[in-house]
């Protein structure tokens, strides 16, 4: 079999890009396993973090996202690390992650016209699990974690994906 030259270039390319993607995954998996088990250990803290975004009042609709959000993180960390279902999980996340930063973001702008305070120095615990965090920070990390997401949704090849073990 002969190659070409546009066939040698590409090939390094896909394998930088699949390494890029593996750690995306294990990144992402990673960090939402930790986030999900900080507030799955500390459930009564996470609800009254909860409750600070003025969501909903109902104390059944809070009680539910505070004792089954931290679980539904962590197994979607789990899936993105051991590679099953990458796609749809990237997704998930996505569709986790905009909507709570937006809310982050509500929030800030809320505490920024109450009291007056610079933008980027407004500082509160979002739930996220870091305690307490500069909100620009946040906002920059939360739209590069949604940016690694929908990054993973549109890439079709997985590197070292159990998924595709159990298939073979």
């Amino acid at each position: 079999m002969i190659t070409t030259a546009t066939e040698s270039v590409s090939a390094p390319r896909l394998r930088a890009a699949d390494l890029a993607a593996l750690i995306a995954r294990w990144v992402l998996g990673g960090l939402f396993i930790y986030m999900g088990l900080s507030k799955a250990l500390h459930p009564v803290e996470f609800l009254k973090l909860v409750r600070q975004y003025n969501v909903t009042d109902q104390h059944l609709v809070l009680n539910f996202i505070a004792s089954t959000l931290p679980w539904f993180e962590i197994f979607c960390g789990l899936l993105l690390v051991l590679g099953i279902s990458v796609r749809a999980t990237a997704f998930l996340l996505v569709a986790m992650l905009i909507p709570f930063t937006l809310l982050i973001l509500r929030r800030a702008l809320a505490i920024h016209s109450a009291q007056q305070i610079a933008f980027c120095a407004i500082k509160f615990d979002c739930g996220c699990g870091a305690g307490e965090v500069l909100i620009c920070r946040k906002l920059v990390e939360n739209t590069l974690l949604t940016a690694a997401a929908a990054w993973l949704v549109f890439w079709r090849h997985h590197l070292l994906s159990l998924r595709s073990k159990l298939l073979s």
